[in-house]
C-alpha cells in the first residue's frame, strides 16, 4: 500500500479491511511469478471474506509455483473517498500494489445487484470499464460464481466469464494464459483460444440481434467459438483441490469460522431455485474426507464453530456417520457443528439433539409458502405436519426460536397463500404452548422472513412474470395485517431491490447501458439500503431507453429466444416447461433419489447421478 495512503488509514471507519497481513495471508515475490491474480470480491471485505469459492480458488492459484493470487474488495465510500482524492488506484491486500499492473483480474458475480461495484472497482483501478476499451491482454478481466449464467447485462465489461465449477478450469486458463503471454500474443488470439475451453464463455465472439418488439432474434457465433457454452462440472469432489487453511481476518466479518462444503448440487428440485438446478448433478464428498479436510482446517485457523456448506445438509446420504467422525474430535476441542439448510421433512430429533453436543442455537426453516396448494406448485414436497411436527421436535429439544423463510409474488399466489403465512406462524406459535416439555418459564418468538420472488434463469419459472412493486407493497400490508400475535415477528424484503433484481436476472445486453449510466450517476452498493437509489435506476433505465416491466413483468412465451439460451447448464429446457406446466397445476415432481425426472444434468457427469449410484 502507498505510504501516504497508509498514514489516513485512521480516518476510515474499517481500516482492518485494507492493510492485509491477516493469518493465512499468502505474500510472495513477484519476481518469481509468471502470473498476477486479483481475485476481487465486488462488496465489502466482511461480505467477501465470508465466502467460500473465494477461499478455495484464492489457496489454489497460490499453491501454483508460477501465480500469486491477492484480494481486493470493494471499498467503503470513506475508503474511496480518500483513494480518489488522493490519486491512489485499488490495490492488492497481499502486495499493496495496483491491480491495474497484474495479468488477470477476476470478479465473482454472487449476486445481481454488485454490478455496478465491479465497474466502479474497475475505475478505482484506472481501467476502462468496457472491454473493448482495454485493448491489451493484460490485465484479463474475468468472472465466475452463479450470475454468470447470464452474464449478458455484463457483457460489455468481461473479456471472458467461467461457467461452474471453477477448480479445474481456472488452472486450465491461467496455463493458457501463460503460453499466450510468453508469446506476446494479441487479446483477441487469446481470446478465441480461450473459447475452445469448456466452460470459458467470451461474450465479444457471440453476435445477438433482435426483433422489432426487443426479444431476441439470434445469438450468433464468431470465428471459431461453440454455438453453445457449456459449464465446467468437477465430476470427483474427493480428489478436487480444497484447502487446508483459510485467511483468518483481525475484523469482524459475518461469517468468521471454518466452513467445509459436503456436496453439490440438490435433489429437491424446487422450481423457484436457480441453485438447486445450476449447481446439478448432486456430487457428494465422502465423510472420512470431510472429516480430515475439516479437522486440518480448524488446527490451522483455531476456529471454534465448523459449517457444513450445502444447499440441503439434511439430504447428505451420510449424514449420521459424518456426524459420528465430526463430533469424535470437535466435542473433546469444544468446537460446534454448524449445519445450515436443513430439510423440514427430513429432520429428526437425534440429529438435533447430537447437534446441540457443544452449543445450542435457533433453528431456521424455509417453508417458502404458506399453504399446501402453493407449496405444490413451487414443488417443495413438504406437508404442514411435516413443519409442526419438526417444530415440536425442535421445542422438545429446548428451542425457544424458529426462523421461517418465506416468498411472496410466487407463481398462482392469491391472498389465501399470503394469509397462509400467518396463520402458519400462529399454528408453530400454539404448538409452543401445548408442548409438555417446552422450557419453562420461557416464551416463544417465531420470525418470519417474507422476500420477494424474482424469476431466475435455468429454473421453471424462468418465464413467468414478476410482481410489480405496487403489489409487492400490497401483500406485505396486507400479510402484516394477518398477524395478531406478538410471538410472531415479520420482516419484508425492499420491493424496489427485488424489482431491479428481477431486470437484471433476465436482462439482456441492452442493460449494460444502464448499468453504467446508472454507476456514472453515483449507483454503487445497491444491494445495502444505505445507498441504494431506485429514483436513480429509473432515471438511468429512462435514459438508455430501457424499460424495466419488459424484463422483471411480461410473460414469456416458451419458444422466445432467451438472453442465456446459448450458455448450456446441463438442464433440458424440455424438462424445464415440464415443470412449468406441472406447477400451473400444483403437481409435485419427486426427488431425484425417488425418481429420475430427466433434468439432463446426468450428461454432464459421465451420464449418471450420484443421486441415484
Amino acid at each position: 500500500m502507498d505510504k501516504r495512503l497508509e498514514k489516513q488509514l485512521l480516518k476510515v471507519q474499517k481500516p482492518a479491511s485494507y492493510t492485509g497481513g491477516e493469518p493465512g495471508s499468502v505474500v510472495k515475490e513477484k519476481e518469481t511469478v509468471d502470473i498476477r491474480f486479483a481475485f476481487c470480491f465486488p462488496d465489502k471485505y466482511e461480505i467477501g471474506m465470508s465466502h467460500l469459492g473465494m477461499k478455495i480458488l484464492y489457496s489454489l492459484i497460490n499453491a501454483r509455483a508460477d501465480a500469486w493470487c491477492e484480494r481486493v474488495f470493494a471499498p467503503q465510500d470513506d475508503m474511496e473517498q480518500l483513494m480518489r482524492a488522493g490519486g491512489f488506484p485499488l490495490f492488492g491486500l497481499e502486495s499493496g500494489e495496483p491491480i491495474r499492473d497484474f495479468d488477470v483480474i477476476g470478479f465473482t458475480l454472487m449476486y445481481e445487484l454488485c454490478y455496478t461495484n465491479v465497474l466502479n472497482m474497475l475505475d478505482l483501478a484506472g481501467l476502462p470499464v468496457r472491454s473493448k476499451d482495454r485493448k491489451n491482454l493484460s490485465p484479463l478481466v474475468v468472472a465466475g460464481g452463479p450470475c454468470v449464467c447470464n452474464a449478458e447485462p455484463m457483457a460489455d465489461f468481461f473479456d471472458l466469464c467461467m461457467l461452474g465449477d471453477g477448480e479445474e478450469v481456472m488452472n486450465e486458463l491461467l496455463d493458457l494464459y501463460k503460453a499466450y503471454k510468453a508469446k506476446n500474443a494479441s487479446k483477441a488470439e487469446f481470446l478465441e483460444a480461450a473459447s475452445h475451453i469448456k466452460g470459458i464463455y467470451v461474450p465479444s465472439l457471440y453476435d445477438v440481434s433482435y426483433n422489432e418488439d426487443h426479444t431476441i432474434r439470434a445469438v450468433t457465433p464468431l470465428k471459431s467459438a461453440p454455438a453453445r457454452v457449456e459449464k465446467r462440472n468437477v465430476a470427483d469432489l474427493d480428489h478436487i483441490f480444497f484447502p487446508d487453511n483459510f485467511v483468518v481476518p483481525y475484523t469482524e466479518v459475518v461469517f468468521d469460522r471454518a466452513t467445509h462444503e459436503i456436496f453439490r448440487g440438490c435433489i429437491r428440485g424446487c422450481r423457484f431455485c436457480q441453485a438447486g438446478f445450476i449447481y446439478r448433478p448432486i456430487r457428494e464428498k465422502s465423510p472420512e474426507v470431510i472429516s480430515e479436510q475439516s479437522r486440518a482446517l480448524c488446527e490451522a485457523t483455531g476456529y471454534d464453530e465448523l459449517s457444513l456448506c450445502s444447499l440441503s445438509s439434511s439430504d447428505y446420504t451420510h449424514i449420521k456417520e459424518l456426524l459420528e467422525q465430526l463430533l469424535s474430535w470437535t466435542e473433546p476441542q469444544q468446537i460446534n457443528i454448524a449445519l445450515p439448510s436443513l430439510r423440514i421433512d427430513n429432520f429428526d430429533k437425534e440429529l438435533l439433539d447430537r447437534l446441540s453436543a457443544v452449543r445450542k442455537s435457533g433453528l431456521t426453516f424455509a417453508a417458502e409458502a404458506g399453504t399446501q396448494r402453493l407449496r405444490d406448485v413451487i414443488n417443495k414436497n413438504i406437508t404442514e405436519e411435516d413443519i409442526l411436527s419438526t417444530s415440536r421436535e425442535a421445542f422438545s429439544g429446548g428451542r425457544t426460536a424458529v426462523k421461517m423463510y418465506f416468498m411472496l409474488g410466487l407463481p398462482t399466489e392469491t391472498d389465501d397463500d399470503v394469509k397462509g403465512i400467518a396463520e402458519l406462524a400462529q399454528k408453530i406459535v400454539n404448538e409452543y404452548y401445548r408442548n409438555p416439555d417446552k422450557p419453562k418459564g420461557k416464551g416463544v418468538q417465531v420470525s418470519v422472513s417474507a422476500s420477494n420472488f424474482v424469476p431466475k434463469p435455468f429454473t421453471p419459472f424462468q418465464w413467468e412474470p414478476q410482481d410489480t412493486y405496487e403489489e409487492f407493497i400490497r401483500k406485505q400490508d396486507y400479510l402484516r395485517a394477518c398477524i395478531t400475535t406478538r410471538k410472531a415477528a415479520l420482516s419484508c424484503h425492499t420491493p424496489k431491490v427485488s424489482a431491479l433484481e428481477g431486470v437484471f436476472a433476465r436482462g439482456d445486453r441492452h442493460i449494460g447501458d444502464a448499468i453504467e449510466y446508472a454507476w456514472r450517476h453515483g449507483c454503487t452498493f445497491d444491494s445495502w439500503e444505505d445507498h441504494f437509489d431506485y429514483d436513480k435506476w429509473l432515471d438511468a433505465f429512462a435514459a438508455t431507453g430501457i424499460d424495466p416491466a419488459f424484463y422483471a413483468n411480461r410473460r414469456r412465451s416458451y419458444d422466445e429466444i432467451l438472453p442465456w439460451d446459448h450458455l448450456n447448464y446441463g438442464i433440458d429446457k424440455k424438462f424445464l416447461i415440464r415443470e412449468a406446466e406441472k406447477a400451473k397445476h400444483a403437481e409435485t415432481t419427486p426427488h431425484c433419489r425417488i425418481q429420475c425426472a430427466g433434468c439432463g444434468a446426468n450428461k454432464l457427469n459421465g451420464g449418471h447421478c450420484d443421486a441415484r449410484r
